[in-house]
């Protein structure tokens, strides 16, 4: 299972981990990425989950495999 995090510290909103992964990302009241939900990544968003944590340039976006 992989589950997906948002660094709120590193985040400065650029959105492009929320235009990657929309149904595991949204945006805030500020623009910065917020995880939907637990964090839990269903198996066919895995591969959005790697592009918004490969695609984010604070590395704000953390995968972690349980």
């Amino acid at each position: 299972m992989v589950k997906i995090a948002i660094d709120s510290e590193r985040c400065e909103g650029h959105g492009r981990c929320y235009s990657l992964a929309p149904k595991l990302v949204e945006p805030d009241d500020l623009g910065n990425g917020r995880v939907i939900g637990d964090g839990t990544v269903p198996a066919d968003q895995e591969d959005n989950a790697r592009q918004a944590e490969g695609n984010c340039p604070e590395r704000a976006v953390l995968l972690e495999e349980t």
